[in-house]
Formats: C-alpha cells, structure tokens, sequence
C-alpha cells in the first residue's frame, strides 16, 4: 500500500446506525477489535457515546490500537430551532470525544427531510430555494466554526436523499462555504456525478474518502418505484467491493495517481446486524480490507491491472 494513504472503516459497516445498542450481539469495543483484526488502521467513531463515557471511548481506541479518524455529525440544516439544537448538541458530545482522541474529522451532513427520502436523486424544483441555502450555509459555518474552535478540522459529506446530493449542489455548497469535502464516491454516482471526473474537479477540496460498492438495480428501482422505505431498500444497496456495478478499481487508480495522502474509509452500509449475520458481516470488513490492501500496493499503483 502506498505510505501516504491508510485505511479506516466505521461502525455503519458492521450494521450499527444512529442510537443502535449491540447488546447481545457484539460489544462496541469488539467492532473495534475485529477492524484491527482485519487490518485496519483506523475507525470512524459512530454515533455519539456509543462506546460509552468520553474516557470509555478513548479507551476501547486504545485498546484495538486503532486511530480515530473522523465521526459522522448529521444535521437537520432546515429545521431550526429544537430540532437542530438537539444535532448541535449531539455533535458537541462527538466534539468532545474527537478531542480526547486527539484528533479526526468532524464529518457535517444535511439530513434531508421525509419528502427527499421518497425521492432519491430528486430534481432541481426538490432543491433549496435561497432561503433555505442561507439557512443551510449559515448552520455549515456554524458547526465548522464550532470545531474549529476545538482544535478539530471539519468535512462535509453529500449524501443520497438530502438537500447535498446532486453535483450542482454540492458546487453550490463549495462555492458558499469554506468547508473541505468527505468524498463518497458511492453517494456522488447515486446523486447524478460522476465519481472520477467529480473527483478530479473537487480534489483540492476533498480530504476524506469514503470507499462503498453498489448495486445500482436497487437504487434505480427504488428512484423508478418512487419507494418510500428508504431504510428497507438501503440495506439492500451496498455489496462487498469488487462484486458491485462502481469503477472502484478506476477510482482508486485516480486518487492514487493525485498523490492523495489521507484516510480511505470503507462504509459498507447494510442490516442491522444480528448474532446469526455477524460471523458474515466480519467476514465481509475482512474482505474489504484485502481488497483495497492489494489495489493500493506500490506494484498496483505503477502498474495496475
């Protein structure tokens, strides 16, 4: 693997989403120890307090001897008031652990609303109006300012189903705030762009990577179907890398050839994780990891296959 790029997955990966306990399955810390089992260096935190107090956290990184690299921090950027204090006040709680850990992104999301979950990939008249992007700027640099605050260094990820989704919003996000870009090249495909020419035209503003294989059938049903259930067919979307419709081998020979020098996150979303899927879901991180591992070697880098 190339010296300057390391790789990281996240709690998302082993089926754990917003407040989910893993009671009775797995324990926090032991996510933790089966990525550095895998190989990886790194981990997203998940949601905040997941892995206990502040100085639990800290302890279960320590333990698995992994780095935290990031913590995804959504944010209800249309809904002040009660709604958005309750995100704020969740991403101080991350703020707090990303500072005890020394480091790693605060990763800022939108989080949409219900209408944008039943339209995927949605049309320009679904977008913000001028109001609503001065709500959405103005709540960015408040949170960017609030990490920065703390020493902590921020990203933004678009994401399918929010107002950050297609290729002209996320211009119109970079142009109006001085946040850096969580490149998801599974997210850019699915919201209209193209993951190697967008990451080209955006490389000086990308300092995380996110890495996730698809199948685009799933998604283009659900976006045809006009589907609701967001939550049931996203679990349905992402497949171990390599076995998907993405050019993740093409991508990475890209962001290699960029001389990139950050973290390259694995986020396999997918079920709920449960004592008979766990052995899989392992499996699956584990194979993730050997995959990237043998496409970012120095022999691939010079002549890839």
């Amino acid at each position: 693997m190339t010296p300057s790029v390391r790789l990281a997955n996240a709690p998302v990966s082993y089926g754990i989403f917003g407040d989910l306990s893993v009671a009775g399955v797995t324990t926090p810390a032991e996510v933790l120890t089966q990525m550095a089992q895998a190989g990886y260096a790194g981990s997203e935190l998940g949601p905040p307090g997941f892995f206990g107090s502040v100085d639990d956290t800290v302890a279960a990184f320590a333990a698995a001897g992994l780095d935290a690299v990031g913590a995804y921090v959504p944010l209800h950027t249309q809904c002040p008031g009660p709604i958005l204090d309750r995100d704020l006040d969740r991403m101080r709680r991350t703020l707090d652990e990303l500072v005890a850990l020394g480091g790693g992104l605060a990763i800022l999301a939108d989080e949409g609303d219900p209408r944008l979950l039943a339209h995927p990939r949605h049309s320009r008249d679904l977008g913000l109006d001028d109001a609503g992007w001065q709500q959405l700027i103005e709540t960015v640099e408040l949170a960017r300012a609030e990490a920065q605050s703390r020493g902590l260094v921020t990203s933004f990820h678009p994401h399918i189903a929010t107002y950050i989704e297609r290729p002209w919003e996320i211009d119109r996000l970079l142009d109006g705030t001085g946040v850096p870009l969580c490149f998801d090249m599974a997210h850019i495909a699915l919201g209209g762009g193209d993951p190697i020419a967008d990451f080209l035209r955006w490389q000086e503003r990308i300092n995380h990577i996110h890495v996730k294989d698809v199948r685009t059938a799933v998604f283009e049903e659900a976006v045809t179907g006009g589907r609701r259930d967001f939550d049931t067919w996203w679990e349905r979307l992402c497949v171990p890398l390599g076995s998907g419709d993405l050019p993740v081998d093409d991508f990475l020979r890209t962001v290699m050839r960029t001389g990139y020098g950050g973290w390259i996150v694995v986020e396999q979303d997918g079920p709920v994780v449960t004592s008979d899927t766990l052995p899989a879901v392992i499996a699956d991180q584990a194979h993730n990891y050997r995959w990237l591992s043998n496409r970012l070697s120095p022999s691939t880098a010079t002549n890839p296959k």
